[in-house]
């Protein structure tokens, strides 16, 4: 069978282009790499081990004397509300008190509470007038850049926005005032039934975007044009975490690090809020960091294939 040609895709409206290379798939190695995880027993987010002072909570349901998640100070911060030169703050959401499992083997009902936490430290770092963007994040597996393997996620909010989201407010700008629509809402129809959808439902749909940046990428959408996770209504809630429970069940299937995130600048009022979650088995090495160009040897077909076996 011959082998499949590569192809250059460019984002449905950004600047970015990526090169689909299936054929790459089959390239010689002499290198094997694994996510290496080893569980220890003196971890800093066991409630056992627990310090320092308690942000926000959500408490277990059997019992009201014990939190089910929590949100505690990053104690390595990059940006403090006490620093100009760096003004912001980090927070750590610490998923689960369970050391031994990762937030894809939470159930769905505990996924959505993790979203509901970022809900409420969305809301509550908000109201700081200074700050203006607020980044949702997680990083599982030491090639996503994790350093403590208790389920966890992270919250960084600062008053500097970054330049990469100045541009795509720009270029969602362009595309309304030349098409009259939102691009995302038209990227969700887009995609609605297309080889690309893995999830679809009356809320949301998730899918493998056509100029997928890293093997298995997902991102998933609210078909209502809502501006960030605050907007969203507990149906919203749980689809998205109905939605996330198949995808990373799907990734730790086969053992792949990767983050997850989603963004809010709070001065931008007319953004369509996604997450995406973007696996970190391959590396970008020369071309990737040299060009700009990103190569990408698993198609977003072959991707959401994989997802709906």
């Amino acid at each position: 069978m011959p082998q499949k040609k590569s192809e250059i895709r460019k984002a449905y409206f950004l600047n970015k282009y990526v090169i689909i290379t299936p054929g790459r798939l089959k390239r010689p190695r002499d290198i094997e790499e694994r996510t290496v995880v080893k569980r220890i027993g003196t971890c800093p987010f066991c409630p056992k081990n627990m310090k320092g002072e308690i942000l926000d909570r959500i408490d277990s349901p059997s019992n009201k004397n014990d939190w089910q998640i929590i949100s505690v100070h990053n104690i390595f911060p990059a940006v403090t509300l006490d620093n100009k030169k760096a003004y912001g703050t980090q927070e750590v959401i610490i998923e689960t008190p369970d050391h031994q499992k990762d937030l894809g083997d939470l159930t769905v009902s505990q996924i959505g509470k993790v979203l509901e936490m970022y809900t409420k430290r969305t809301k509550a770092l908000a109201k700081n007038k200074e700050i203006d963007y607020i980044l949702c994040l997680k990083n599982q597996g030491s090639k996503a850049g994790a350093s403590i393997v208790h389920a966890h996620s992270q919250i960084f909010a600062t008053k500097l926005v970054p330049e990469d989201l100045k541009e795509e407010a720009r270029l969602v700008m362009e595309y309304k005032a030349k098409n009259k629509t939102c691009p995302y809402c038209d990227i969700v129809k887009k995609e609605k039934g297309s080889i690309r959808q893995i999830y679809n439902d009356k809320n949301i749909i998730a899918f493998t975007p056509y100029a997928s940046e890293f093997h298995y990428e997902t991102w998933l959408f609210p078909k209502k044009h809502l501006d960030n996770i605050t907007e969203l209504d507990k149906n919203e809630l749980k689809s998205f975490a109905v939605a996330l429970k198949l995808i990373l069940h799907k990734l730790d299937s086969i053992n792949i690090s990767f983050n997850l995130f989603l963004h809010n600048v709070i001065s931008n009022q007319n953004q369509h809020f996604y997450i995406k979650v973007q696996p970190r088995d391959s590396v970008w090495a020369g071309i990737e960091l040299g060009s700009g160009l990103v190569i990408n040897s698993i198609s977003p077909e072959a991707a959401a294939k994989f997802y709906k076996s």
